[in-house]
């Protein structure tokens, strides 16, 4: 049974969302899932003005643990871009696990929530994958089997980098069922990739 690590940072729930899916897909595909978070990089009175909210239930990951995975699926909301300055930290500290070639022939994965459609979804998934290809990681991505990306009728996430939703310029828009299912999708091809990988 591989196991599965979904790490992310979110700071209104969208992130925290597309999470859960991505889980319940890998636990489905039968995987071991832990879902962890990086730890709040942010001054608490940053914190406090802007309303971010963290999901007690899952556990801060250190970079030391990342070890103990088979697959690692990471998921951060979209910084003009990029990754979060969470995540980016975060990884900036896995230098001793580079050293090691701890996570080298690991599989991973991204996802993303953006503001509006054209928001950087893309761009950060990339920002993501770079720092898993440094790492010596395989990479999987949300592949055209997954048919749903392709709809025009609705305003959707998706791509061929990950899974990905659209959060609204207020936060207010929660992920599309769309975007729940495409997450799963990327869950259940993670695991399922992990578990030929280490067989």
């Amino acid at each position: 049974m591989a196991k599965i690590l979904v790490l992310y940072y979110s700071s209104y729930g969208h992130v925290d969302a597309l999470a859960q899916a991505i889980a319940e897909g890998a636990s489905e595909a039968g995987g071991e899932v832990t879902i962890g978070r990086v730890p709040e990089t942010a001054p608490a009175e940053v914190v406090e003005a802007a309303g971010f909210s963290s999901n007690d239930d899952h556990p801060v990951i250190e970079p030391d643990q990342l070890a103990d995975y088979d697959a690692i699926i990471v998921g951060s909301p979209t910084r003009f871009g990029r990754m979060s300055s969470q995540m980016a930290s975060f990884w900036d500290r896995t230098g001793g696990l580079w050293m090691k070639g701890a996570l080298v022939g690991k599989v991973g994965a991204s996802f993303t929530s953006t503001a509006v459609q054209h928001g950087g979804q893309e761009t950060t998934q990339f920002s993501i994958l770079t720092n898993l290809l440094h790492q010596g990681m395989t990479i999987v991505g949300l592949d055209y089997g997954f048919q749903g990306q392709m709809s025009n009728d609705a305003i959707v996430g998706g791509s061929p980098y990950g899974a990905s939703t659209v959060a609204g310029g207020d936060g207010s828009r929660t992920p599309h069922e769309i975007d729940l299912a495409g997450a799963k999708y990327l869950g259940d091809k993670v695991a399922r990739t992990a578990a030929k990988l280490i067989a």
